[in-house]
């Protein structure tokens, strides 16, 4: 398969894109809340509140990852 810089459907992903894909919305989830605590804390602002600035996007990626992981568990079983 050659690469170009067109994007896979993501009803054509294969199992092994699916699963970089997941980990790469991991990532980006860990990456914001890390980097989004460490400013709140220099910016003295309460965790709590920075949190809840945060928490739509948070539920946006982790609905993502879970789609994303019942379309590579159907990929995978053959379903």
């Amino acid at each position: 398969m050659s690469e170009t810089s067109e994007l896979t459907p993501i009803d054509q992903a294969t199992p092994e894109e699916l699963a970089e894909t997941i980990e790469e919305f991991e990532q980006y989830r860990e990456r914001l809340l890390n980097e989004t605590l460490a400013t709140a804390q220099r910016a003295k602002v309460m965790k709590a509140a920075a949190m809840a600035q945060i928490e739509p996007e948070l539920a946006k990626i982790d609905a993502i990852i879970s789609q994303l992981r019942e379309l590579q568990t159907a990929l995978t079983t053959g379903n």
